[in-house]
């Protein structure tokens, strides 16, 4: 019988909506230039299993091996998908939007 102390005990890591699109984004990505092979390389990529990136393809309603739109994914992934990729438009576009008011002022310098 073994003990084990609390301090022992491996904790899985949370993932953010934000980092969980970025994976899902890159796997489609890479079947869609290589045909396949998006979730082993995203794994080695990232240190992420191959089955919690499955998990996040189903979720994301996408087929876990293919990575192709139209999989059985359920509505609440798709949508929960698209709010992920909606917030993370936003802070791209906020930071855009701040870099172009930073070249305007550079640019007014001149």
């Amino acid at each position: 019988m073994s003990t084990s102390n609390k301090k022992d005990i491996v904790r899985g890591k949370r993932y953010t909506p934000e980092e969980k699109s970025k994976v899902v984004s890159y796997v489609t990505d890479y079947n869609a230039k290589n045909g396949r092979g998006g979730q082993s390389s995203a794994a080695a990529k990232f240190g992420i299993s191959q089955l919690t990136i499955s998990a996040w393809l189903k979720n994301a309603g996408l087929s876990g091996r293919a990575g192709k739109a139209g999989g059985k994914g359920s509505m609440q992934g798709k949508l929960s998908t698209m709010l992920s990729l909606g917030q993370e438009i936003d802070a791209l576009e906020r930071e855009l939007n701040a870099k172009r008011t930073k070249f305007e002022a550079l640019k007014a310098s001149l």
